[in-house]
């Protein structure tokens, strides 16, 4: 049994910065690559930023410049850092983790969601 729990999600003003967390624990045996993802109200899920073991790090171009994505591999956590906050960045975060299970296969997990609202 794998859980990702996420944390760190609120109410910002336009220009505030919120630092997400998400938490990886279970019968976990090695994390390869993690991610962030959101989904506004009425869109599909979309990809923020990814982070591999190494630290290799990739954004789409609406956070670029604004958010920053890390990871604690000792914790199995992986952080956003979002910053310079814009009302379209309002949506639920949820963080992924592709990962070996002990005893198991390769599967990508999902945490439970964060809410992110960025209003004045």
């Amino acid at each position: 049994q794998v859980q990702l729990v996420e944390s760190g999600g609120g109410l910002v003003q336009p220009g505030g910065s919120l630092r997400l967390s998400c938490a990886a624990s279970g019968s976990i045996f090695s994390i390869n690559d993690m991610g962030w993802y959101r989904q506004a109200p009425g869109k599909e899920r979309e990809l923020v930023a990814t982070i591999s073991k190494g630290g290799i790090t990739k954004y789409v171009d609406p956070v670029k410049g604004r958010f920053t994505i890390s990871r604690d591999n000792a914790e199995n956590t992986v952080y956003l850092q979002m910053s310079s906050l814009k009302p379209e960045d309002t949506a639920v975060y949820y963080c992924n983790a592709a990962l070996w299970v002990v005893g198991g296969g390769f599967t990508n997990y999902w945490g439970q969601g964060t809410q992110v609202i960025v209003s004045s």
